[in-house]
């Protein structure tokens, strides 16, 4: 018996919709759905791979308890009471901070982590909370924080009706659109270097970039050079396009006279782009009808990412394109997540407790992790719970993390596989399969460049042995509450939550409508409504936020290189077969060829007398890694580039694929002291590495 099935893909930020066949029960195929509406039959590689997720023989199904270097299962009420016992018990004895808490990436791709995990972070009343946003997009929140008044006010590029699109460090042909969710990309950026022109600035000619109008490479770390030359020039061609804004600006002013102060002399020699480039991109970005300006990972996990984000958004405004048809405008997603009640991003509340950083939107910078478990005194975190995470491959100095979690007393980990993290695990809980549960895109919905609601039903029911994220959650909860003498309410299923979420905005939609449309919803293009959403204290848009003039004034007092082939500049890259470090056990993703060598100009190699293909020592300030060398042409001389996600050659994962992927961790060579000004995002790009020849 065969029967078809609908459902999103929440392996990516692409939210794509699968058509899910079944033989007999069993899943035994995945297309794209060519009646989605969003998608349109769109389908990654990502998509496929849930074929390898559902049927992974590593992967984990009942609660595993870690007897020295073993695992043995064990039932789920054995081992709540035992994860919520040790927890309440460490924090007795030593106080709430000494229990800290890890949320990866793969959160906010399921409704069951990102709805529930809130309540039972509150209960815990630690501040040594960290997620992979800070090695991610914090830049990008904190600067509409602190200009529109809430973090996920976040206007997202109308890619579909835009002439001219200015994008900064972003690939999104590999990553499929993140903060610009957009399924396709590639049919949506040919159709519009058919109508316009894109314009793409990376150290690298990534995929997208071979695709552009325009390629301009950059010096790694010269994004925030290139932006304030940009804003000079554009002044220059034309006074600011403000008339959209009357009345809804504090501080314009005051924002281009600091930045018109900055000399931008040394931009060809910093960046590597000569003053009539940017000249030329200010006069075309000011001529298109229509205009964007975007920067993704590259713009952000560098030493001046906030900077960037602000002066981006600036180039949007000035431009007369902030919150317009074809420029930059905010979702206005079926379940909100901006408006009272919900978490603006406020900053500097706690800091932590050896350097001092302060919290961004309720975390602190996981750069700062692995010394709060490795510094003694009080406050020392003690106990760990990572949920979806894996930072021994994914934050800075990960060979750190490592050896500080072996420290640990007690660890808990919600995850299905035991990896390079979650060996360290006393205790891990694993979820069922994803479509055994109902899910809506809460986040990315609100990031994508349409209109779109779909509720994704459970597909199957669950085993008796298997447990829902949501139920471990609300599990977990049960059992440290009743430890710690404190209260718990559980939360509902998440259809219940999905509809009192819907119920909060103003779509009309409800759940029978969502039943009904088992493709997904098409609610239309995104519409201005920025101004109308404003959540800052003035009613206005913070032009000159104090982030923009501090940051501004240490970038003017920055270190300056004379030379833009001075030394190499590290940065990173990914492909559409990469989903970080969550994937590489699927053979449909970790097949064909090797994908983990270092990059690097011919030129740059022939004067280090490197061999194409040949083995060499990469060494940062923190550390080494050993790997293999390829000449790429398409990189800007001075750069070095390694993908991020690999390095699973450690003892004690059970990952019989990803054992054999070769490559070696990026994180291995990030600095914790590398963070940009801002709001302490971690400088990944930019590092300042050596390469040599192995024999």
């Amino acid at each position: 018996m065969r029967t078809n099935a609908y459902r999103a893909c929440d392996l990516c930020e692409a939210i794509c919709g699968l058509e899910l066949r079944f033989e007999d029960g069993a899943l035994a195929a995945i297309h794209g759905d060519a009646a989605d509406p969003f998608s349109q039959g769109h389908i990654c590689p990502k998509g496929n791979a849930i074929l390898d997720l559902e049927t992974d023989p590593d992967r984990l199904r009942v609660p595993m308890l870690r007897e020295g270097s073993a695992w043995r299962a064990i039932g789920w009420d054995e081992a709540f009471a035992l994860a919520g016992s040790r927890l309440a018990a460490i924090q007795q004895a030593h106080g709430p901070a000494s229990v800290a808490a890890y949320l990866g990436n793969p959160n906010v791709h399921h409704f069951g982590h990102i709805a529930y995990l809130p309540s039972l972070l509150r209960m815990l009343r630690t501040p040594n909370i960290f997620s992979a946003s800070s090695v991610d997009q914090w830049p990008h929140q904190f600067a509409c924080a602190q200009m529109y008044g809430h973090q996920f006010l976040l206007p997202i590029p109308d890619i579909d009706h835009t002439d001219y699109f200015l994008m900064l460090g972003a690939n999104p042909m590999a990553s499929n659109g993140s903060l610009m969710t957009a399924p396709g990309i590639p049919r949506r950026l040919k159709a519009l270097t058919a109508r316009g022109k894109l314009v793409v600035v990376d150290p690298r000619r990534t995929e997208t970039a071979a695709i552009a109008s325009q390629h301009i490479p950059i010096r790694p770390g010269g994004d925030a050079l290139f932006l304030v030359a940009l804003l000079q020039a554009m002044q220059q061609v034309s006074p600011p396009r403000l008339d959209a804004y009357a009345g809804r600006l504090a501080g314009l002013d005051i924002a281009l006279a600091a930045i018109n102060a900055i000399d931008t002399a040394s931009l060809e020699a910093e960046t590597g782009i000569a003053m009539h480039v940017v000249e030329q991109v200010a006069r075309e970005f000011l001529a298109a009808p229509h205009a964007v300006a975007y920067g993704r990972m590259g713009v952000s996990v560098q030493p001046w990412g906030t900077l960037c984000q602000v002066l981006l958004q600036l180039v949007n405004l000035v431009s007369g394109n902030l919150d317009r048809v074809g420029g930059a405008l905010p979702n206005e997603p079926a379940i909100p997540i901006t408006g009272p009640g919900t978490n603006q991003g406020t900053r500097g509340r706690w800091h932590s407790r050896v350097r001092g950083l302060p919290e961004f939107a309720g975390e602190l910078p996981v750069a700062c992790m692995a010394e709060e478990i490795a510094t003694p005194g009080d406050g020392q975190v003690r106990a760990l719970l990572t949920c979806a995470g894996n930072p021994v491959l994914s934050t800075p100095d990960g060979r750190a993390v490592d050896r500080a979690l072996e420290g640990l007393e007690f660890m808990v980990a919600i995850d299905i596989y035991i990896n390079e993290t979650t060996r360290h695990a006393d205790l891990i809980l694993p979820p069922a399969s994803p479509l055994t549960q109902d899910h809506y895109d809460s986040i990315f919905n609100a990031f994508a460049v349409r209109r779109v609601a779909r509720l994704n039903r459970a597909l199957h029911p669950r085993g008796e042995d298997e447990r829902a994220d949501w139920e471990i959650i609300n599990g977990l909860g049960e059992a440290y509450a009743a430890s710690a003498g404190k209260q718990w309410q559980p939360l509902p299923p998440p259809r219940d939550l999905i509809a009192i979420g819907l119920a909060r905005g103003d779509s009309g939609l409800d759940l029978a409508a969502l039943d009904a449309a088992p493709h997904g919803l098409d609610l239309g293009p995104l519409r201005p409504s920025l101004l109308t959403r404003l959540q800052t204290a003035s009613g206005c848009i913070e032009c000159e936020p104090p982030a923009l003039l501090a940051e501004l004034e240490r970038f003017a007092a920055r270190e300056r290189s004379d030379n833009a082939n001075a030394g190499l500049r590290l940065i990173g890259r990914r492909e559409v077969r990469s989903n970080n470090s969550w994937m590489h056990n699927a053979p449909r993703l970790a097949k064909g060829k090797p994908r983990h060598q270092l990059l690097m100009h011919p030129d740059d190699m022939t004067a280090r007398g490197l061999q194409d293909g040949g083995r060499v020592a990469v060494r940062s300030r923190i550390g080494e890694i050993r790997t293999e060398v390829l000449a790429d042409a398409g990189l800007m001389p001075g750069v070095a580039c390694l993908p991020h996600g690999y390095g699973h050659g450690r003892e004690g994962i059970q990952l019989a694929r990803a054992s054999a992927v070769p490559g070696e961790s990026y994180n291995d060579l990030t600095d914790p002291l590398a963070i940009e000004g801002g709001c302490g995002n971690a400088a990944l790009n930019a590092l300042p590495i050596e390469v040599e020849a192995l024999p």
